[in-house]
């Protein structure tokens, strides 16, 4: 009833997640997940799994994966901290570093989520518009000096654009900001190596900065929600003693989360497939009129031609079973998650053929 409410919960509102369809034969390309399965070694995992292990907790830090982490990148296992889903991590950062009233920065659009929990914590959100080719904006700095804010999140590849922010950039950010700087790198598996994008190096270089991986996207595991944070040992050790849920991370998600972890090769093979996907739609879609800026995610930003209405086109293809995602800004303008090659043909097929 509402007196129990508390009036900011009451007066906010809430995350939205993508939808999710029960129907068959729908082609899902509106919440960036993976299409291709995941490594044999996590199947193997899962097949050998003592389900009567269950009966115990599983390991309340998560020592193993983190191990494998920590080695794998060269860091400390200080420096990392496993989390169930990457919006728990999310969730600890505001907790840990935001008080009350505090200003929390990001660009817009951004990850939906984020005013979410400013709200929930009862900060102060302020976003801040990209600039019109869609990179960082160019006033962002003169917000971090006139509000001084506790925490600012950077999507990086950003969504919904696919923009890749450099590190030079995010760098001269990370000295401005006087809080904590989370960099999510929800997508960066998909970042071509050939960038040259370290972003853990930067990481080691700027003590204020956290970055938020996942093994939803690369790894092909939305539905176990595994995600973990990389920074400093300062930044990690009050979330991991303090502020993280008792074993916050099943014994299930840490042991299917290892094994895909030690198959860095079904990663790479699997983003190498998506990017070469990304591309043959990207052209696809300039094809036909579409003006689709270069992606370094999962997904492409693409706005329709003149005359033509993204809404309508979303609506469009929900109707021929086709999902995506619509965008009122920047532009009107559709996401679309690259699917396998077939979901990307249904997706082409579905959409007009001429500009």
């Amino acid at each position: 009833m509402r007196q129990f409410e508390r009036d900011h919960i009451h007066s906010m509102t809430g995350y939205t997640p993508g939808e999710q369809p029960c129907e068959p034969g729908v082609v899902k390309l509106n919440t960036n997940e993976n299409p291709f399965p995941a490594s044999a070694k996590v199947f193997e995992a899962l097949r050998d799994f003592d389900a009567a292990s269950l009966r115990k907790y599983p390991e309340p830090d998560c020592r193993t994966l983190r191990e494998a982490i920590a080695a794998e990148l060269r860091l400390s296992e200080a420096q990392v901290l496993v989390t169930n889903g990457g919006d728990e991590l999310l969730r600890m950062v505001f907790t840990t570093f935001c008080a009350p009233d505090s200003f929390v920065l990001s660009t817009e659009p951004t990850y939906s989520l984020y005013p979410v929990l400013a709200a929930l914590h009862q900060c102060k959100f302020v976003g801040v518009n990209l600039d019109d080719g869609h990179g960082l904006p160019v006033d962002l700095a003169k917000h971090v000096r006139d509000l001084a804010p506790s925490l600012v999140l950077i999507v990086n590849p950003h969504a919904p654009t696919g923009r890749l922010f450099s590190l030079q950039a995010l760098g001269d950010l990370a000295r401005a900001v006087p809080g904590v700087l989370l960099v999510d790198e929800a997508y960066v598996d998909f970042v071509a190596p050939e960038q040259g994008h370290d972003s853990v190096a930067f990481m080691a270089e700027h003590p204020n900065v956290i970055l938020l991986r996942t093994f939803s996207k690369g790894y092909s595991l939305a539905g176990l929600r595994l995600g973990f944070g990389l920074g400093a040992e300062a930044l990690i050790a009050p979330m991991a003693t303090k502020v993280r849920d008792s074993y916050n991370v099943d014994g299930v998600a840490q042991a299917l989360g290892l094994a895909a972890w030690q198959d860095q090769a079904h990663r790479a093979r699997t983003a190498t497939r998506i990017r070469r996907e990304r591309t043959r739609v990207r052209e696809a879609l300039i094809a036909r009129g579409f003006a689709v800026p270069e992606s370094h995610a999962n997904f492409v930003h693409a706005t329709p031609p003149a005359g033509s209405s993204a809404h309508d086109l979303f609506l469009d293809l929900k109707d021929k079973g086709v999902l995506v995602r619509y965008f009122a800004h920047p532009g009107d303008a559709l996401r679309i998650t690259i699917g396998s090659e077939a979901e990307n043909d249904a997706l082409l097929n579905a959409l007009p053929a001429t500009p």
